[in-house]
């Protein structure tokens, strides 16, 4: 291919995972006597791309759901696959550094604690879902964009993944739980109000550019009361329709439902969110007749970096690393190399 711009290795990065190859790797089913596990490594050309530097890299096995089969890629390309996947392409330059930032960091943190949670086949590390990271080949990206548009964002995603190798966030040294969504409501929530644990750098923020740029800030679904009702386990739907049959109890910092009764029953805003397949717990509703109309604010979860966020935060003039400080508190980025 023309105007390749190949993904050059970052040495540190590499020979710190290498060091990790004395490290067991617990993997579900497997029997483990307290010797190393080695982690495979082969010789890639520049990502397969046609350049010239050689370099033996170790692989992160991840499993692709379509296929259900494990496939060894390395470090760098791991993380530019998900990016690919994570983050539209046609974003500024520096929301897909800090979107590669954050994805080398998920998956470093989940290689160091032998965290193979959710992954359903022996032998890896990952799926390719939202489960954990979305993930897809370059073969994917080639059919969802297409030939015109491939060269020049497979490009730019190289150059994301090549200016930022090796950089990892950081909260007294180690790895963060770099989580992340789509779009904010206007703010990012703390960890606790979402999940049950308080996680010092995951606090909420205002992310005021994701109403203005954000094609899913807003969306509405309509569910006939008996469906309503019957996703979320109540009995009388008549309640429903009464006054005061759905009311907010409590907020978030983040501008969420912490709390709501629904139809005289006790709900938190990511039970409401969750059982109805809503895109945010910020929402309000309205009631026709028969029937429930919940306009939601945002999309995912609210927890983390909001990549809408960051694409606004970069038009502004920010640099991956700006935008990763603000969306985490008091992180710092750091080489892999600089880890104990």
């Amino acid at each position: 291919m023309k105007n390749r711009i190949s993904l050059q290795v970052w040495l540190p990065a590499a020979a710190f995972l290498a060091a990790l190859l004395s490290v067991t790797l617990l993997l579900p089913g497997m029997l483990v006597k307290r010797t190393p596990a080695a982690l495979p490594s082969v010789t890639v050309d520049s990502l397969q791309q046609g350049g010239s530097d050689r370099t033996s890299l170790p692989l992160i096995p991840v499993y692709l759901s379509r296929e259900q089969k494990v496939e060894q890629v390395p470090l760098e390309t791991y993380v530019r696959n998900v990016v690919a996947a994570e983050m539209p392409a046609q974003f500024e330059l520096e929301a897909l550094k800090a979107q590669a930032i954050a994805s080398r960091t998920y998956i470093v943190k989940r290689w160091m604690d032998h965290d193979t949670s959710q992954v359903p086949a022996e032998g890896a590390l990952v799926t390719d879902t939202t489960a954990h990271q979305a993930y897809v080949t370059v073969d994917e990206m080639k059919r969802n964009w297409g030939e015109t548009e491939f060269d020049s964002r497979l490009d730019k995603l190289n150059r994301a993944v090549n200016e930022t190798a090796g950089l990892i966030i950081t909260y007294d040294h180690k790895p963060i739980q770099a989580s992340f969504f789509s779009t904010s409501n206007g703010y990012t929530e703390n960890s606790e109000d979402y999940w049950r644990d308080y996680i010092p750098y995951l606090r909420s923020v205002p992310s005021p550019w994701d109403k203005e740029l954000s094609p899913k800030f807003t969306a509405k679904t309509t569910f006939a009361l008996k469906e309503f009702a019957s996703r979320l386990g109540i009995t009388d739907v008549s309640a429903l329709a009464r006054s005061g049959g759905l009311k907010i109890v409590s907020t978030t910092e983040g501008h969420r439902i912490k709390t709501v009764t629904i139809g005289g029953k006790a709900f938190t805003g990511r039970e409401v969110r969750e059982k109805l397949q809503l895109n945010s717990s910020q929402f309000t509703w309205k009631l026709a007749g028969a029937s429930i109309e919940l306009t939601t604010y945002g999309y995912g979860h609210g927890v983390g970096m909001s990549q809408w966020g960051a694409n606004g935060m970069a038009k502004e003039g920010k640099n991956a690393a700006a935008i990763i400080q603000y969306y985490y508190q008091g992180v710092k980025l750091e080489q892999i190399s600089s880890l104990p």
